[in-house]
């Protein structure tokens, strides 16, 4: 049985998001279903009740809104956006998509670049599903800002069992830094924002 997969396109264009739902709609791999969102205003709400797997999307069409807020917004933070591009050069303002579509390219290479997406997506999700309870609680607490030896005392573990435990940690989602690892709980909902603290220098490496 093939994999199911969500996929939303927002643009103000009825040519372009048809297009672009009849190229994805013949990729026989995947069990695809395509929404159409034409008005920004209500994309949160959208997002909200229908929760796509992936969101193609013209940043031109945002506007004076925030994708990243949007996203926060709708609890959708796990969502894979991807720029649709209208022109030859890429815009400064994708450069934090998970991936980009022109207007120009092929139908293979579209879903060629949405597969590759789809395959990303699913092999990050074994790696959060491998981390064990006590794994993910230490995350937490690393992004909160801990020490090693607070995280200890919190969690009732010596110092060297923590260490041990971000060695781990490390070795199976291969994150090697504070930031990282910080924007993988985010985005994979162990932390919100509010919850980490300004003091991220003192988290040391992994």
């Amino acid at each position: 049985m093939s994999k199911h997969v969500l996929i939303a396109i927002a643009d103000p264009s009825v040519i372009i998001r048809e297009g672009m739902a009849h190229v994805l709609r013949s990729f026989s791999r995947l069990n695809l279903e395509v929404l159409e969102f034409a008005d920004i205003e209500h994309l949160e709400y959208q997002l909200q009740v229908n929760r796509p797997d992936i969101l193609i999307i013209n940043p031109v069409f945002l506007g004076v809104f925030s994708l990243q807020v949007i996203l926060n917004a709708s609890g959708c933070n796990n969502i894979r956006c991807v720029a649709l591009n209208y022109l030859f050069a890429e815009l400064p303002a994708i450069k934090g998509y998970d991936a980009s579509v022109s207007i120009y390219d092929s139908s293979e290479a579209i879903k060629e670049k949405i597969h590759d997406l789809i395959e990303k997506s699913d092999k990050e999700k074994i790696k959060h599903d491998s981390l064990s309870g006590r794994e993910k609680e230490i995350i937490v607490c690393v992004v909160k800002g801990m020490t090693n030896k607070q995280i200890a005392d919190h969690l009732c573990l010596s110092t060297h069992t923590v260490i041990t435990h971000r060695r781990n940690i490390a070795s199976k989602l291969q994150i090697h830094s504070p930031a990282g690892l910080t924007i993988y709980a985010i985005v994979n909902k162990l932390v919100e924002l509010d919850d980490i603290k300004d003091g991220v220098s003192n988290m040391g490496e992994l």
